[in-house]
């Protein structure tokens, strides 16, 4: 897998734009889920689409949620609902956006809910 993963917590790990080839690695490298938090073609027609990695996803034996969050523009919707996906999904979860930083920004928001 040429994209690199930020492991914020044993159970809880950023990336930037996964590719559905990345979909076999996630699994490998031992992750369960993945929250895709970026809106199809923010980055343009050639963007990976949210469904093909999903499919990908899925056949790699991961749960997998599309959460498209628009860049900077996070609503406390958006933070409630990830912190759900975290409580609810099988952990080790990756999440990814175009740099991993939305991701991060969502996981610190939900995380200071309590």
């Amino acid at each position: 897998m040429a994209t690199p993963i930020n492991a914020l917590t044993p159970d809880f790990g950023v990336a930037p734009q996964m590719n559905p080839d990345d979909m076999a690695a996630v699994a490998a490298a031992g992750f369960k889920s993945v929250i895709i938090n970026r809106p199809d073609y923010e980055g343009g027609p050639d963007q990976p689409t949210a469904a093909s990695v999903s499919a990908a996803a899925l056949e790699a034996g991961l749960q997998v949620v599309f959460q498209p969050v628009v860049s900077g523009g996070m609503t406390r919707d958006d933070v409630v609902r990830f912190a759900e996906l975290l409580e609810t999904l099988p952990a080790p979860v990756l999440a990814y956006c175009r740099t991993g930083t939305r991701c991060t920004n969502l996981y610190q928001a939900a995380k200071s809910l309590n």
